[in-house]
């Protein structure tokens, strides 16, 4: 997208009482949202894109002339590039439950008139789309071209293929599984605990206690990190460089991947609501669309009339290609048009956000076919 596109957030309110999966209930949320391109007349050309964990509705494009930091997928989204807004009329938004503007825990709770903090209730995959559901009604698309996201975001991207088949024409899904590992539910477990642990989380009322778990938010994000990159993209970026201190004499040693950690770190806490980080990783744990059918994943896809798209990469152990290998099984047995790739990076799980070249003409050249239909 071009550096002097600037774009503004958008705000759709939902005021009626809103079911979640857990039982619990909102009364009426707000999705903040941004889109990208044009939505032309017959409202066939709409992209989707779904976040990953951290991620929000700032994909690309700047929010001013002076912004030096564009939106999280601006290699991948804009004028000829692969997502290509002169084609299509792109949406993405920050999920329901997170802290850059969306109903969440940050917000205010309107029945209380106070902030939810920790009472925000427990939100899931399927509550998600459904919300964007909505938002795609207020938005007057009945379908769209294509649903696209990586990681968390492709999961949504499959659950949106299992609950609203006729809504989707193509889901691209990338960097995911169809359910997370007992390893990776750890991971996860880990990182809750480092926030939870920290005394300055205040039981999750640390806004009210003008506090905030800086250091356990910052050793969530660490543990994450680590998981995201691989072996050797770390040792090719890193090695065992110093940033200070004699080894040899063991004084005062800094390496440099300590370093980057903990700048990593540091800078998370300052963005991230430690509640919401909380829902968003217990909503990763709880995706397992096929519990409803006896853990058949081919008789839960059945549902789905979309065609797929299915990338995974070489280095990516936390969602590794053999968990993308389910989905495609999966899709296959249930008799559905699917294509698959796996892309080599030395980059790990980060490799879904990457301008990789071989990973960019794979899924432009898919989406120019998607194109080609409108």
């Amino acid at each position: 997208m071009k550096a002097d596109l600037l774009v503004t957030p958008q705000q759709f309110v939902w005021e009626e009482t809103f079911e979640l999966r857990s039982g619990d209930q909102l009364e009426g949320f707000e999705l903040i949202y941004e889109t990208y391109g044009e939505l032309n007349a017959s409202a066939s050309n709409a992209v989707l894109i779904c976040h990953a964990l951290s991620g929000n509705h700032h994909a690309a494009g700047r929010h001013a002339a002076d912004d030096t930091k564009p939106g999280w997928w601006d290699s991948a989204i804009g004028p000829g590039k692969p997502i290509d807004t002169n084609r299509f009329y792109v949406v993405s938004l920050n999920n329901l439950g997170g802290c850059h503007g969306s109903s969440g825990p940050l917000s205010t709770n309107p029945v209380t008139g106070n902030p939810y903090g920790p009472s925000f209730p427990t939100v899931t995959v399927s509550d998600w789309v459904r919300s964007q559901a909505l938002l795609a009604d207020h938005l007057g698309v009945e379908t769209f071209a294509a649903i696209i996201g990586g990681s968390l975001g492709g999961m949504q991207v499959l659950q949106w293929s299992i609950d609203f088949p006729q809504r989707v024409a193509h889901a691209v899904v990338i960097a995911a599984a169809p359910k997370l590992s007992a390893q990776n539910i750890a991971f996860n477990e880990i990182a809750r605990h480092a926030i939870t642990s920290d005394p300055e989380f205040q039981d999750g009322n640390y806004r009210t206690q003008n506090t905030n778990p800086d250091h356990g938010l910052g050793i969530a994000r660490m543990i994450g990190h680590v998981t995201y990159l691989s072996a050797n993209g770390m040792g090719t970026k890193f090695g065992r460089e110093l940033k200070s201190g004699d080894i040899t004499s063991a004084t005062d040693v800094e390496f440099q991947v300590e370093s980057y950690l903990q700048y990593q770190g540091a800078n998370f806490a300052k963005t991230f609501d430690a509640n919401t980080y909380i829902r968003m990783t217990h909503a990763l744990d709880y995706f397992d669309p096929a519990q409803d059918n006896n853990d058949n994943l081919a008789a839960t896809l059945a549902k789905a009339t979309a065609q797929f798209l299915v990338i995974s990469f070489s280095s990516d152990w936390r969602f590794s290609p053999a968990r993308s290998a389910e989905i495609v099984d999966g899709l296959v047995e249930a008799k559905k048009n699917v294509v698959s790739a796996c892309i080599e990076s030395e980059h790990g799980h980060d490799s879904f956000l990457l301008p990789i070249e071989r990973y960019f003409e794979v899924l432009g050249g898919y989406l120019k076919r998607v194109g080609a239909e409108k």
